[in-house]
């Protein structure tokens, strides 16, 4: 790039910190986030984790509730459980999709013990952060309520506990709840090419 590439990229530059700079001045405050990760594309629950592990990184204590995949030997449970257990909790409640147990009321009562313990583990002041693994599914079932939910998050959520709730088709109310919603979208997938899910990349 030329001299006055440079110089223009620079003023760019120094124009765009500038006006970033204003618009953090009054961006101070700080809150227990309720995070919702849905939509029909690959990532939400590896946000999650991500987000487990920054925890992990800043020696916050914190947990996960899996309501799906408790069945699953997978990665993050490996990881979390083998080397981190000092600071997270991991507790796997469920017992694999619906169409694998076809057990309506089983599904029921592992999504019902599910959310007893995410309640236990919210209502500690200690945890700082709470990820309840594919709840969306079992809200979407209607093995658990999102009135009941969303007014447990209201009124015992702790200020500063995050809570990130992940799977799709999140209840609208839900979303309008969240003060964070990220929808991934399904741009393509390999298992539309005859791939099946795979170590370190789905589990």
């Amino acid at each position: 790039m030329s001299a006055e590439g440079n110089t223009r990229h620079s003023e760019k530059m120094a124009r765009i910190k500038a006006a970033r700079d204003r618009m953090m001045q009054d961006k101070t405050g700080e809150k227990g986030l309720v995070i919702v990760h849905t939509g029909k594309g690959k990532g939400k629950s590896s946000s999650g984790f991500g987000m487990i592990l920054r925890c992990i990184a800043h020696d916050m204590p914190c947990a996960v509730v899996q309501f799906i995949k408790g069945a699953w030997d997978t990665g993050e449970r490996r990881l979390l459980t083998g080397h981190f257990g000092d600071l997270c909790q991991f507790h796997a409640m469920g017992e694999g999709f619906t169409w694998e147990t076809q057990d309506r009321d089983r599904d029921i009562a592992a999504a019902r013990a599910g959310w007893d313990k995410a309640q236990e583990l919210i209502r500690d002041p200690r945890i700082r952060m709470v990820l309840l693994d594919e709840i969306n599914i079992a809200l979407r079932y209607g093995y658990l309520q999102v009135g009941e939910v969303l007014d447990f998050l209201q009124r015992e959520k702790p200020p500063m506990t995050h809570v990130v709730l992940t799977g799709r088709n999140a209840d609208p109310a839900l979303i309008e709840a969240a003060d964070l919603v990220t929808e991934m979208e399904a741009v393509k997938h390999p298992f539309r090419a005859g791939i099946k899910a795979q170590p370190g990349v789905e589990f």
